[in-house]
C-alpha cells in the first residue's frame, strides 16, 4: 500500500490520475455547450440535376437544401438548446442564402475550458516523463472519458487506426520511408552521399547545416514531406560533421511548414481557401479570389520569414542568441562529439555509424541520388499535372528504384530483405507516435478545444490588437491539437468573419489590408503552434528522421520560435495601426 501511494504521488502519475478523474467528472456532470460553424460551399449541379460540392477533390451530393427562413440551426435555436441543456435535433444543414449562395451549417460542442484537458494532460506528461507514448496515451484516455467513450480500444483507437490517414502513416512512414532508409543504409547510399558532399562542398558543421537549410527550401511542399526528405537526406552528413541532433532537428522543422506558406506552390492554398469565405468581402468571393488572397499574404508572413532567416543564421553560426539549451547542445557536440544529451531517448533507433553494407558491395552515390530524384521528380510532376503531389506514389517508386539498383549492382535478395527490415525497425516507434498523435488530435477536436478558444473572442477587441490576439489564439489551438491544418479548419471560418466585422465596426478605410494581416496572423500562428507542439506530426518526424530526442527538440526549438513570433506580432500590430 505504501508503494502504491509513493507511485501515485509522483508528478507524472499525479497528472494522469487527476486528469482522468476530472475527465470522468466533467463528462458525466457538465453538459456541453453547442455552437454553430458556418462554411460557404461552392455548390454546383451534377449531370443528374442534384446539388453537390467538392470535398477532397470528390463531389459530395447535398441531399436537402433549405431556405434561410426555414433554417433550424440558428444562433437563437442553439441558445435555447444550451439553456435547456439539451442536444440539437439536427447537426448539419445546407442553407441557401438570399443571394443564392449555399452555406454548410454544422454544430460543434465544447465543455468550456475543460475541452483543453486532453491536450493539457498530454503536454504536461510530455514535459515530465520526456516520453511521448505515455504522454499521448494519457491525453487520449482523458479525452475519451470526457466525451463518454470508455471502450477506448473499439471506440477510439480502432476507428482512428482504420482511417485513411492512419493507413497513409503506416504505408508511407513505416513501409516506404522505413524501407528507403533501410536500403540507403544497406547499400551505403547515405555514407556515399556524406562522402560526396564532404569532398565537394562540406567543410565542417556550418556547411553541413547550410545543406540542410537549402534542402528545406528546395522541398517547399512543406510539412511532413519536407521533414522526411530533409531529415533522412542530411542526417548522415551532419552526424559526420558533429552537428548535434538538436540543431539538425531545429533546421528540419523550421524549414518545413514555414516554407510552405512562403513558397505556396503546393496543396496549402487550395486547402485554406475552402475556409476563407466571408460574406460581404468581395475579394474573397470566389475560389480564385481566395487563392489570390493567399498569395497576396506572402510578403506579410513575418513569422515564416523570421523562422527561415533565423535558421539560416543558425546554420552559418551568426545567430546572436539561440537559447541556453541549444547553445549547450552545440558546445557538447563540437567538444565531445556526443550528438545527443546523456539522458536522451531518440525516437529513431537506426544508427548511421554502424556499417550494414554487405561485403563485396561497392557503395555509390547513385544509390542515393537516383531514388531521391525519383521522389522529387515524381512529386513535382504529379503536382503540376494533377494539382497535388502523389507522395505515396513518389516514395513507393523511389523504394522500388532503390531495390532495383541494389539488385542490378549485385546485392542478394537476402541482403535486400535485411535492409528493408533494418529500416522498418528504425521507424516503428516513430510511426506509433504518429498514430497516437493523430488520435489525440481527433480527441481534441471531439472535445471542442479549438471551438472553445475561438468562442472566447468577441467584437469588443480593439482592431489594432486583433492580429496579435488571433496569432496567440491559433498558436494555442495548434499547440494543443498538434495540427496546423486542423487549426485552419477551426479558426478561419470564425476568425476571418470576426476580422471583417471588427474592421467594419471601426470604419477602417483599408479593410482588405486589415483582413490580409489578420489572415497572415492566423496562418503563422497555426504554423508556430504545430511546429512547437510535442504532439505534432512534423515535430515527431523532425525528431525521428534526425535521431533527436523528442522533448530535447521541443525545448530547444521553442525559444527561437517565440522570438520570431514576437517580432511578427509587433510588425502586424504596427502595420494595421498605421495603414488599415
Amino acid at each position: 500500500m505504501k508503494k502504491f501511494f509513493v507511485t501515485i504521488t509522483r508528478p507524472a502519475s499525479l497528472v494522469l490520475f487527476i486528469g482522468i478523474l476530472l475527465s470522468l467528472y466533467i463528462g458525466q456532470t457538465v453538459p456541453p455547450t453547442w455552437t454553430i460553424e458556418t462554411m460557404r460551399v461552392d455548390a454546383f449541379k451534377t449531370d443528374a440535376g442534384e446539388w453537390a460540392y467538392t470535398y477532397k477533390k470528390k463531389p459530395v451530393i447535398i441531399e436537402t437544401i433549405v431556405p434561410i427562413e426555414s433554417a433550424y440551426l440558428t444562433a437563437k435555436t442553439l441558445d435555447s438548446i444550451n439553456k435547456a441543456k439539451q442536444s440539437p435535433a439536427v447537426t448539419e444543414e445546407f442553407i441557401i442564402q438570399n443571394d443564392g449562395s449555399i452555406q454548410r451549417i454544422k454544430v460543434a460542442q465544447h465543455w468550456g475550458i475543460w475541452s483543453l484537458l486532453p491536450a493539457v494532460v498530454a503536454i504536461l506528461l510530455c514535459w515530465i516523463v520526456k516520453e511521448p507514448i505515455t504522454a499521448l496515451s494519457g491525453g487520449i484516455i482523458a479525452g475519451a472519458f470526457l466525451i463518454g467513450k470508455f471502450n477506448i480500444l473499439d471506440d477510439v483507437l480502432v476507428p482512428t487506426f482504420m482511417s485513411k490517414n492512419a493507413a497513409t502513416v503506416l504505408i508511407l512512414y513505416l513501409w516506404l520511408l522505413g524501407g528507403l532508409m533501410g536500403m540507403w543504409e544497406k547499400t551505403g547510399a547515405s555514407k556515399a552521399f556524406a562522402q560526396f558532399m564532404a569532398k565537394h562542398f562540406v567543410r565542417g558543421p556550418k556547411t553541413a547545416k547550410v545543406v540542410a537549410w537549402l534542402l528545406g527550401i528546395v522541398f517547399f511542399q512543406g510539412g511532413t514531406v519536407s521533414a522526411v526528405l530533409v531529415g533522412t537526406t542530411v542526417r548522415p552528413l551532419a552526424d559526420e560533421e558533429r552537428v548535434s541532433h538538436e540543431e539538425l532537428s531545429f533546421i528540419v522543422d523550421s524549414t518545413s511548414s514555414p516554407i510552405a506558406i512562403l513558397l505556396p506552390f503546393n496543396a496549402w492554398p487550395s486547402y485554406v481557401q475552402a475556409f476563407s469565405f466571408v460574406g460581404g468581402a468581395s475579394w474573397l468571393a470566389t475560389e480564385a479570389d481566395r487563392i489570390a488572397f493567399f498569395f497576396k499574404s506572402i510578403p506579410f508572413n513575418f513569422y515564416a520569414i523570421f523562422a527561415i532567416t533565423s535558421t539560416l543564421l543558425l546554420s552559418i553560426e551568426r545567430l546572436p542568441w539561440c537559447g541556453k539549451q541549444l547553445k549547450a547542445a552545440i558546445t557538447r557536440s563540437r567538444t565531445t562529439g556526443e550528438l545527443d544529451a546523456p539522458d536522451a531517448e531518440p525516437v529513431n533507433s537506426l544508427h548511421y555509424d554502424t556499417n550494414h553494407v554487405p561485403s563485396g558491395y561497392t557503395i555509390n552515390t547513385a544509390d542515393f541520388f537516383i531514388p531521391l530524384l525519383v521522389v522529387l521528380g515524381f512529386a513535382i510532376t504529379t503536382y503540376i499535372t494533377l494539382g497535388s503531389p502523389k507522395v505515396l506514389w513518389a516514395f513507393g517508386l523511389a523504394l522500388l528504384t532503390s531495390i532495383t539498383l541494389a539488385f542490378l549492382r549485385g546485392m542478394s535478395a537476402k541482403d535486400v530483405i535485411d535492409g528493408l527490415s533494418l529500416g522498418f525497425k528504425g521507424v516503428v516507434l516513430g510511426s506509433l507516435i504518429l498514430l497516437l498523435a493523430m488520435t489525440i488530435g481527433a480527441m481534441s477536436k471531439a472535445t471542442g478545444g479549438g471551438t472553445y478558444l475561438v468562442d472566447l473572442m468577441g467584437s469588443w477587441i480593439p482592431f489594432f490588437l486583433l492580429p496579435g490576439i488571433l496569432a496567440l489564439l491559433t498558436m494555442a489551438i495548434a499547440f494543443a491539437t498538434g495540427t496546423s491544418w486542423g487549426t485552419f479548419a477551426v479558426s478561419l471560418p470564425l476568425a476571418l468573419p470576426l476580422s471583417f466585422h471588427v474592421g467594419t465596426a471601426h470604419g477602417l478605410v483599408n479593410l482588405e489590408f486589415f483582413m490580409l494581416i489578420c489572415f497572415c496572423s492566423i496562418l503563422n500562428g497555426a504554423v508556430f503552434g504545430d511546429q512547437c507542439s510535442p504532439i505534432s506530426d512534423t515535430t515527431v518526424l523532425s525528431s525521428m528522421t534526425t535521431g533527436c530526442d523528442l522533448m530535447d527538440h521541443v525545448k530547444t526549438q521553442i525559444p527561437l520560435a517565440t522570438v520570431s513570433m514576437g517580432g511578427a506580432i509587433l510588425l502586424w500590430t504596427l502595420l494595421v495601426s498605421l495603414f488599415a
